[in-house]
């Protein structure tokens, strides 16, 4: 396995694009990258390096949907003919010209029901506008589930489905040098916690499916992780941990924020939370805090009414939600 990094002004710094079985005469690419000059550049240099061109390239397995995984998939395709695949849950996002976060976020009613003011929302338009052109070309995608394995050469994957920052999220899992290890893409970053509500606003119970997926994370105890931005994670278990006592820490903010402001939708909340959202967080704010709203709600800690979110519940027993993730405040 070799790995490829290229330069991601736009989102979570550097993207990892991995290549898998050249010495054995197939090779495969797990993501692509954001399709803007520079990457698209670095990424030839990068195969360059292996004799490498985007022609000799079999089979592009992608991670999730957003553009910066994503973007040079139809272009790589249409160098060699390569196949490209997605999980089933984000095959209309890769490979249809109509499906974007502006159709999701219209489809959904997002603005109004987060209540994002008017100025934000031209803002947000106009950045995802502006940013259209990193999508790249449209490839023809072909789907793969849960528990699919693909065979590369000598390089052999198992598909792991992580939804939460993504609908069709997948890890891969291979044999690695120190055991069994994971192609993560977002579903576990070494720096970030990776955006859940606002970066696929398609997944149902968004924060809840997340720190599932992290459940399953932390049950397969990988050896070692490789994300879709950094460096690799040589503790994705102790990694995951720490970002389920993140979430149930948030889940108290929001708590809070409820108890002083009685009823606030998602909007208020995340200005409380992150302060004076800009560009793409004006999206991924907002997500983030209905993220938990919603979750809330859905285990009867608040309500939702026509003004936004209410507490029902002075002081929840949050141990009592995020104990079967194994996080308690004991364990903070």
């Amino acid at each position: 396995m070799k790995r490829i990094q290229l330069g991601n002004t736009v989102f979570e710094g550097r993207n990892d694009a991995y290549v898998l079985g050249a010495e054995s005469g197939t090779t495969a690419l797990v993501d692509t990258g954001v399709a803007t000059d520079d990457a698209r550049e670095q990424f030839r240099e990068g195969l360059g390096e292996y004799g490498l061109t985007f022609a000799d390239v079999d089979a592009v397995v992608l991670t999730h949907w957003h553009h910066d995984h994503a973007g040079l998939a139809g272009e790589i395709q249409a160098a060699g003919d390569a196949a490209v695949y997605v999980h089933e849950d984000d095959a209309e996002m890769v490979g249809s010209e109509e499906a974007s976060h502006e159709v999701e976020i219209d489809r959904r009613g997002l603005f109004d029901d987060w209540g994002i003011p008017e100025k934000k929302r031209e803002e947000l338009l106009d950045f995802l506008e502006l940013h259209e052109e990193i999508r790249g070309e449209t490839p023809t995608v072909e789907t793969f589930a849960d528990g699919d394995r693909f065979e590369f050469g000598d390089a052999e994957l198992e598909a792991v489905h992580l939804p939460g920052h993504a609908a069709g999220l997948t890890g891969f899992e291979f044999a690695g040098e120190s055991g069994t290890e994971l192609f993560a893409g977002d579903a576990l970053l070494p720096k970030y916690t990776p955006n859940v509500g606002g970066a696929d606003p398609r997944v149902e119970d968004p924060l809840g499916a997340y720190l599932d997926s992290l459940d399953r994370i932390i049950r397969n105890d990988y050896a070692r992780a490789w994300p879709g931005h950094r460096d690799a994670i040589d503790d994705p278990t102790g990694r995951a941990r720490e970002i389920l006592s993140h979430h149930r820490e948030r889940t108290e903010r929001v708590v809070s924020v409820l108890r002083e402001r009685g009823v606030a939708d998602a909007w208020t909340v995340s200005a409380d939370l992150f302060g004076e959202l800009s560009n793409i967080h004006i999206l991924h704010g907002p997500g983030e805090a209905y993220a938990h709203l919603d979750h809330l709600d859905r285990e009867g800690v608040v309500a939702k009414t026509d003004e936004g979110y209410e507490l029902r519940e002075e002081d929840p027993d949050l141990d009592a939600i995020f104990g079967d993730h194994g996080v308690s405040a004991e364990a903070e």
